[in-house]
């Protein structure tokens, strides 16, 4: 399946993990009411067989999603001509500014990560004093997401207790080269499969909350105020051609038809652009971008897949909220990934 949408939700559609719960509203079906402005921690039901996956047009109805992208053969390929990698159709310039002195600690980790370390909170309050007024006049709508402007200070950690966390984060999204468009149209599993390639793994979705909110359960990386500029996010959405599949990312790169859709579709920004989306620790593009994989360590196979940190269109691009209805094998062109791995024990001891 392709997993591009123009709303992301926090697991309304197949269940959630644990390390999830937040206090956003998540967008709501048309025939719902309009969402108070006060909401109180809640725990996404996890039932004891795992739902099936929606299927695309339901999916589609809910979310608007694009078709299922199903793997290409050798033999769809043989007579197509080699094309150039898909580019970016955006204003920004073509090269980048990135820190002299980057933040953040690297102390135990391999090169190009650096290192969080602090207690987490699993279970957060986070009130949205207001919402994008997109949101509150055509809620319900394909392409329309429950974005909010203004966040209450401070976020509250309702959980009985915290966690210490302490792990290596790659500091760009995959494939982690400062400069470098992010990869996309790549599946949890493929994702999983690179990272180990580099002897790293998918981060969790509670290493993913915390490199992005901090100690100070931040709703976006820099603060509680949502600001366009800071992060590459809330761009006008452009709708996919649902009667075209999209392919893997290096079969679309070879791919006439695909390449031309990607390049429509592509709001994609080089890795580390915005210098000032950069989380406490140091990791950058956490918030849109693109939306990343991550590891949900309370399911089982094939419902392990999480999406996180939201991408360019006009969605949440938040710290906490999780798309969890996309299997294993889905792949989407806004979908991307970054790696993580254990401290070094030298650094620990």
């Amino acid at each position: 399946m392709s997993c591009g949408g123009p709303s992301d939700t926090d697991g309304s559609g197949g269940g959630g993990g644990g390390d999830a719960r937040h206090a956003e509203i998540p967008e709501q079906p048309a025939e719902l009411s309009d969402p108070p402005p006060f909401a109180t921690p809640t725990t996404e039901a996890e039932p004891s067989d795992p739902q099936p996956v929606e299927t695309p047009a339901t999916a589609a109805a809910m979310y608007d999603l694009p078709p299922v992208a199903a793997p290409t053969t050798e033999a769809e390929l043989s007579d197509l001509p080699p094309v150039a990698a898909p580019t970016t159709e955006t204003d920004e310039p073509a090269t980048i500014e990135v820190p002299v002195v980057l933040p953040g600690s690297t102390e135990g980790c391999p090169g190009g990560m650096v290192r969080v370390e602090g207690e987490y909170c699993s279970a957060v309050v986070q009130e949205c004093l207001e919402y994008h007024p997109e949101w509150t006049k055509r809620h319900g709508e394909p392409g329309v997401a429950a974005r909010c402007l203004r966040f209450r200070e401070p976020s509250r950690c309702v959980a009985k207790k915290t966690e210490h966390l302490s792990f290596c984060m790659d500091r760009y999204e995959y494939p982690n080269v400062p400069g470098e468009l992010p990869r996309t149209l790549t599946s949890w599993e493929q994702a999983a499969g690179l990272c180990e390639a580099q002897g790293k793994r998918l981060c969790t979705e509670a290493e993913f909350n915390f490199a992005c909110e901090g100690p100070e359960l931040l709703p976006y990386v820099y603060g509680y105020e949502r600001n366009a500029e800071t992060c590459n996010q809330d761009r006008d959405y452009r709708f996919p051609d649902h009667s075209q599949r999209l392919l893997h990312y290096e079969a679309c790169q070879h791919n006439a038809r695909c390449a031309a859709e990607i390049a429509r579709l592509d709001g994609r920004e080089p890795a580390g652009g915005r210098a000032a989306c950069a989380s406490w620790a140091g990791v950058f593009d956490l918030n849109g971008n693109v939306n990343e994989w991550v590891v949900r360590t309370d399911q089982k196979a094939p419902y392990r897949s999480g999406l996180k940190g939201g991408w360019w269109g006009p969605i949440r691009s938040a710290c906490r909220p999780m798309t969890t209805f996309h299997k294993e094998d889905d792949y989407g062109y806004e979908v991307g990934f970054r790696c993580c791995a254990d401290v070094e024990q030298r650094a620990a001891e």
